[in-house]
């Protein structure tokens, strides 16, 4: 029988910028992307979210990101290997602190937005983020894009990985995301987000945006919290994937 976890990029908010629903998010997905606060959230909101996960039993991921607030993390930044391994390091212990301060712990890493995107293709990158991972806590296991370098690179480094699909992001040939800037990127429909993902956790391919398929091993489907419909998308992937015999359990330890 297929397994698969859900997870979705949580604790983003702050009063002037709220950007997903946690509460209701949080009964839906298995595991919890918590905003480790350079790219969103407030200390506060976030430990908000984090305490919620542990009330629900949702296991909990840090997302570190570029030190980017302005633009939500999703401006490619440069950056040298000391000061971003510096940055993902202190973003990882403030997270794991707040974790702790509510009964919780972080089980694992998943990096945001520009910086995510970025170490799927870039080795020096990847590998900075890699070290700041072994420096903090070489249990943590890595989530990152299926078929992405930080995924060879932190194997290879000694680190558990596991690889992630988008519910709601459309797919190039080669199995990279469609840039948020192109039409069509971030797909709405939740029956045909939710039907892509049983595709995916039943026969390993999802239908890229040229209309070709795309081999995809995924551990980990997620939903974005900040996309418009995030919690009708979630609720009815989660659905279709239990209504196909689909067994919906985190890819990390609680």
């Amino acid at each position: 029988m297929a397994v698969i976890d859900l997870n979705s990029d949580l604790g983003e908010n702050v009063a002037d910028r709220v950007v997903s629903d946690d509460a209701a998010m949080l009964e839906i997905v298995t595991s919890a992307n918590v905003s480790c606060g350079f790219h969103a959230g407030s200390p506060e909101g976030i430990r908000e979210t984090l305490a919620a996960a542990v009330q629900r039993g949702v296991v909990i991921g840090a997302h570190p990101g570029y030190r980017d607030y302005e633009n939500f993390g999703r401006t490619n930044v440069e950056i040298d290997s000391p000061t971003l391994q510096a940055h993902v390091e202190y973003q990882l212990g403030a997270l794991i602190g707040l974790a702790s301060a509510v009964g919780g712990r972080v089980a694992y890493v998943k990096p945001h937005g520009a910086l995510y995107n970025t170490i799927a293709r870039d080795e020096r990158q990847s590998a900075d983020v890699v070290a700041a991972i072994k420096a903090i806590d070489p249990n943590l296991v890595l989530l990152g894009l299926a078929g992405g370098v930080v995924l060879e690179v932190a194997s290879r480094a000694g680190l558990q990985v596991a690889a992630e699909a988008f519910a709601d992001r459309a797919y190039q040939p080669d199995g990279q995301l469609v840039s948020r800037a192109q039409d069509g990127a971030v797909l709405h429909d939740p029956a045909a987000v939710a039907e892509r993902m049983v595709r995916l956790a039943d026969q390993g391919v999802i239908r890229a945006i040229d209309g070709t398929d795309v081999r995809v091993d995924a551990q980990s489907i997620c939903v974005h919290g900040d996309s418009p419909g995030s919690i009708a998308m979630a609720a009815e992937t989660k659905r279709m994937l239990q209504d196909a015999g689909i067994t919906i359990a985190p890819f990390a330890g609680a």
